[in-house]
């Protein structure tokens, strides 16, 4: 395949699929089927995918009988309807994620393996994990938990928060989790919101060369929730006699050697297709982070299809994600068990002890699937490393990058320098759906800058400020049609109207997801970078409400923004602009001070990059922070394309921030 000349330039593809890939592909199997059983010829993949979206029932029925859903469940309409949001999807269908989780019969492979920061890799066997995931499901029952009770884990990316998943998922009960490296204040502003029955707590994790002791965290987290009736506490840096090692609550508690501790059979509850799954987390501009509910149906199908049809996850691989259990890319990690997958869990530093510590993992568990944030890619290129020859990456067959958009030489240097037969995917999804956009397709070719496709059954759009479509333009990514994983609902949100207000208040009835994109003619696409405030750093979204609750607490600080920019070299630039109170100086002390409690409070990844000090915050006429408009200013655009002065408070501030801009741009130069 060669390239087209609108989109690529006519430049010559990275990697083009060779015949093996082509044959052996789950997508080639599926259109395969397609042929021969709904009689169905479609030449290639831009044909299936604008069959996939055109043809919306036909599309997710044959996912749902190609991937054997109709052993599980039938159904009675597959789509009631084609609005957004309310959409119904497989009516009157009973699927468990966690039975589809473990229904396959591969137990010629280990179902995880595991690495922790300096150790070596421990396989867990699938008759292993189902029997880890029976005794933690009888224990849930024995204590009460059933359909609609909230399971909380305060964990890292370990086999327990795997077992918990499914456990929880098995009896019907919601899953939540938080990486223990949050503050306590932010994984209280999503936990207390939930009202948690049973909170699974690991004393500590590893990074960088340190262990991070999170019980006095903990217990603080335990204090906060009078929901809590049982606490489960996981031995995994520090060892106990017992495992009990919380101090004094009203929560019962038992260590995770008990509850294993017992004999139960694989039970599945009966749950509908939309029952609630889990509840992801993501957060706007202002209030408290939004908790994204999600259905076990709708994240099955969207997942087979997604990892199976998509990324081409299949059955002999060994799945590697650089992931805390915050980020949604640990869901969709985790989902490569409904591909009989085998999943590779690391808890660690992907830098340490050097910037080849992802690859060296990759190596010790023989990782055939390696999932990065573009950051690391664009470390590695920085640092002159060259793992494909000082380390044995044979295996690879695929790396996904995703988190925010890779520059070009960052696509070259992982051909060059990590291996050159592989197919390099970038995709791009979200936490609200908790998949993919647009991605990759081993059907199609490679091109740096490029991902190579919309993905199969998302309608995926650029429009323009006026609601249509643009091609070849950059404009805001939008979503047409519905997806069986679009939210259920939001926590807490009776009425919908914050659901309807994060998607659907820009173009009524149309998915606004809040990103800027560019699809070209020959169906590739370019994400440019948020087109709302959300700060993405390191692939974990995290709302500047959540940084303003810790930055308001300083009395030095009169008023502060925080903007999040994607550079078009694959950087990240999250600076903190800082207006002072009066007698108040912005010395190393207070830039220390603030940077500490973020840390602390909120999130190691999201402490600014600098903290800088500005005569004011310009805001809308009602109050609101300039926060897009400034992130545009600072990616080059001008002040009069991104905001009207006489709509925006000190307006000649917006002219600060070009020249703040300007003098960044002249600095790097």
């Amino acid at each position: 395949m060669n390239a087209t000349s609108h989109g690529t330039g006519g430049h010559e593809p990275l990697w083009t699929p060779d015949r093996d890939t082509l044959e052996r592909a789950n997508v080639t199997a599926f259109m395969r089927w397609l042929r021969e059983e709904r009689d169905l010829p479609l030449a290639d993949y831009h044909a299936l995918w604008r069959w996939s979206v055109e043809s919306l029932e036909e599309f997710w029925a044959g996912v749902w009988d190609f991937y054997g859903l109709s052993e599980s469940s039938g159904y009675g309409d597959v789509l009631t309807e084609q609005r957004m949001p309310g959409a119904q999807w497989f009516t009157g269908a009973r699927v468990n994620f966690a039975r589809e989780c473990l229904r396959r019969d591969t137990d010629h492979a280990p179902a995880l393996v595991t690495v922790r920061e300096g150790g070596s890799p421990v396989e867990t066997s699938w008759a292993d994990l189902r029997s880890q995931v029976a005794a933690m499901a009888a224990w849930l029952r024995e204590v009460g938990m059933g359909p609609g009770d909230r399971v909380a884990g305060y964990v890292p990316n370990i086999p327990q928060a795997v077992v918990a998943l499914l456990a929880t998922a098995s009896v019907g009960a919601v899953w939540t989790a938080s990486s223990p490296d949050f503050g306590t204040p932010s994984v209280l502003a999503r936990l207390q919101q939930v009202e948690p029955a049973v909170l699974i707590a690991a004393d500590g994790y590893y990074y960088g060369g340190r262990e991070y002791d999170r019980r006095p965290a903990i217990e603080e987290i335990v204090a906060a929730l009078p929901s809590l009736r049982h606490v489960v506490t996981i031995d995994y840096v520090y060892d106990s006699d017992d495992g009990s090692w919380l101090g004094e609550s009203a929560a019962e508690q038992i260590s995770w050697r008990r509850v294993l501790d017992r004999r139960a059979d694989l039970e599945f509850a009966d749950v509908g297709f939309d029952d609630p799954l889990w509840i992801l987390w993501s957060s706007g501009t202002t209030g408290m982070p939004k908790g994204i509910v999600q259905g076990h149906g709708g994240i099955v199908v969207e997942l087979l299809k997604a990892a199976g049809l998509g990324t081409d996850i299949r059955a002999d691989d060994r799945f590697l994600f650089m992931t805390s259990t915050s980020w949604m890319v640990w869901n969709y990690l985790v989902a490569g068990l409904l591909h009989g997958a085998t999943i590779v869990l690391y808890d660690g530093s992907p830098t340490y002890p050097d910037v080849d510590a992802v690859w060296r993992v990759a190596q010790e568990t023989g990782a055939t699937m390696v999932g990065v944030g573009a950051g690391y890619l664009v470390a590695g290129e920085k640092a002159g490393a060259r793992p494909g020859t000082d380390l044995d990456l044979s295996r690879v067959r695929s790396i996904l990058q995703t988190g925010s958009t890779l520059p070009p030489t960052a696509w070259q240097w992982t051909y060059e320098q990590v291996k050159s037969d592989m197919w390099l995917q970038s995709i791009s999804g979200g936490t609200d759906v908790c998949s993919v956009l647009a991605g990759g397709s081993p059907l199609l070719p490679v091109h740096a800058g490029r991902l190579q496709a919309p993905a199969l059954g998302v309608d995926l759009q650029a429009w323009s400020a006026e609601g249509e479509p643009v091609v070849g333009e950059e404009g805001e990514l939008v979503v047409t049609r519905p997806m069986p994983s679009m939210p259920l609902y939001f926590w807490n949100d009776a009425d919908g109207q914050r659901y309807h207000d994060s998607y659907f208040d820009t173009f009524p009835g149309i998915w606004r997801h809040g990103d800027w994109i560019t699809v070209y003619e020959d169906d590739t696409v370019v994400i440019s970078g948020r087109s709302d405030s959300t700060l993405n750093r390191m692939g974990v979204r995290m709302g500047s409400a959540d940084l303003y609750g810790v930055v308001d607490q300083f009395a030095e600080i009169a008023d502060s923004l925080v903007v999040g920019v994607e550079g078009a070299d694959g950087g990240y630039f999250m600076p903190l602009f800082v207006v002072l109170a009066d007698d108040a100086t912005l010395d190393d002390d207070l830039r220390g001070r603030l940077k500490q409690a973020i840390r602390s409070e909120l999130s190691p990844r999201h402490v600014p990059d600098d903290i800088i000090e500005v005569p004011a915050v310009p805001r809308t006429l009602t109050g609101k922070k300039l926060e897009v408009p400034i992130k545009r200013i600072l990616q080059g655009a001008r002040p009069e394309a991104v905001s009207a002065t006489g709509a925006v408070t000190d307006p000649e501030m917006l002219r600060w921030f070009e020249r703040f801009a300007e003098q960044r741009l002249s600095r790097s130069d």
